[in-house]
């Protein structure tokens, strides 16, 4: 093929998968334009290369994002190469600078990685872009799916990446696609391209570094594989498609046990007993993914269960996983956020009420809410009370009408049904040593009036 007929199949074959992903995943609706995530080397370079034709074809306005790493002493450089670049091909041009973190658990490469998708996820929601194209292809889909499998990873991670997705845990947010529409090119047919346009691109000093994991399988594995396997690529590519029809498969599977065994706000123990080890195993993971949860190991997955179904049905379990908490609760098995563990000054919080509908209170996570009521506490006397938020002191005890009588805290939770983990968090209001309001459950009786020209009622809701 003549090198004239090369970048004309390139830029046929790329219009095609573009048109195909803004049709499947952004429903036609690009009125704000899309984005190429810009770096300035070659990959990403011929990927802007092939927009600007496409968006002056399709009068589709057209953006650059560049995130400025602060890795390389050469990043300003290319920061302005990459603006350069934009100004002459007439491209709107974004940049943030982020700062990585080199001494994180993840290490540097996963820190930057973190930081680059969040810079970008910012730069979209910034501009209403909602997709954002990246240029990975053929090649980056083999070292990954090489990568996962050194790493021991499931049917999920050796699914590969995906041509269009949305990708909420990446960008933070889910206002944005990121589609791939150089997914099925070799990186050679990107260096040919290049090539033939004359584009000047930069080259990233650390792509060498066989250090990093990712370098070393492309720089000293890759070649060996392409000598023993001619076209491995494209095999271990078409690989990846088997792994995302598995995983497609085992979502669901998981919808469908996620829908039996929901009860309440939390899964049900006697239902997943029924299910086999492999679809509890799929249902965890099904469910920390949609809190949005890093995946647990296998022997951490299995530890956790091991807690959750073997002890005692009275027993009170909580087993702690990233950003949350697994509570076992009356054969119930709930997910919540870790409680921090409020600093002791912040424990206590004095604040007078000025007639607000609500006032938020940040340290409890929460807002208290006065609201209007026939029956409650008197408005006027209200507003010169000198009033305390704090939590749970022990003790404390509380009547919820005048016909009822007075009960611990603990008994009002046992009979109101609330959780143990929550009524950690659960505030309190009093006044001076007399206690007011209990979250949850309600207000102290003998403070309450009916037939008041204005009644308030407390109401505690969590953010």
């Amino acid at each position: 093929m003549r090198p004239d007929q090369h970048c004309s199949s390139l830029e046929q074959t790329f219009s095609k998968k573009l048109d195909a992903i803004i049709a499947d995943c952004c429903e036609g609706n690009l009125q704000n334009g899309l984005a190429v995530g810009y770096s300035g080397g070659l990959d990403s370079t011929v990927l802007l290369d092939l927009a600007i034709n496409y968006c002056r074809r399709t009068k589709i306005s057209l953006h650059a994002f560049h995130v400025h790493h602060g890795l390389s002493p050469n990043a300003d450089a290319w920061l302005d190469h990459c603006q350069a670049l934009c100004v002459t091909g007439a491209v709107s041009f974004h940049a943030e600078r982020i700062q990585v973190s080199r001494d994180s658990g993840d290490g540097v490469e996963a820190s930057a990685r973190k930081g680059r998708y969040e810079a970008l996820g910012r730069m979209a929601k910034d501009t209403g872009i909602p997709l954002i194209l990246a240029a990975h292809h053929q090649d980056d889909q083999a070292e990954t799916l090489l990568l996962q499998l050194l790493r021991g990873s499931g049917v999920a991670g050796m699914s590969g990446m995906d041509v269009c997705h949305r990708a909420p845990n990446l960008f933070g947010h889910d206002q944005v696609m990121l589609g791939r529409p150089l997914l099925s090119e070799k990186r050679a047919t990107l260096e040919a391209y290049a090539s033939q346009r004359g584009l000047r691109y930069i080259e990233d000093e650390s792509n060498t570094d066989q250090r990093y994991l990712r370098n070393a399988i492309r720089h000293s594995v890759m070649p060996v594989l392409e000598t023993l396997s001619p076209g491995y690529s494209e095999r271990i590519a078409r690989s990846a498609t088997h792994f995302q029809a598995a995983q497609d498969l085992m979502l669901e599977v998981a919808q469908q046990d996620f829908a039996g065994c929901s009860v309440d706000t939390g899964l049900g123990i006697l239902a997943m007993r029924e299910l086999s080890p492999a679809r509890r195993d799929n249902l965890f993971r099904h469910w920390f993914s949609r809190a949005g949860v890093r995946m647990p190991t296998t022997s951490r997955l299995k530890e956790m269960q091991s807690q959750l179904f073997e002890g005692r049905e009275d027993a009170r379990i909580t087993v702690h996983h990233d950003t949350v908490a697994i509570h076992r609760y009356k054969n119930i098995v709930y997910l919540s956020a870790q409680n921090a563990g409020m600093a002791e000054q912040d424990q206590l919080q004095e604040f007078v009420w000025e007639g607000q509908d609500h006032i938020h209170f940040p340290e409890f996570a929460g807002r208290l809410y006065f609201d209007v009521a026939e029956h409650g506490l008197d408005a006027s006397w209200l507003k010169q009370q000198a009033l305390t938020m704090h939590l749970r002191r022990g003790g404390e005890r509380l009547k919820l009408a005048e016909n009822r009588p007075t009960r611990d805290m603990k008994s009002h939770y046992q009979s109101l049904q609330i959780p143990f983990w929550q009524r950690e968090r659960l505030p309190y209001i009093s006044v001076g040593r007399d206690l007011l309001f209990a979250a949850g459950v309600g207000m102290q009786s003998r403070f309450c009036q009916s037939e008041l020209a204005v009644g308030i009622s407390l109401r505690w809701v969590f953010d």
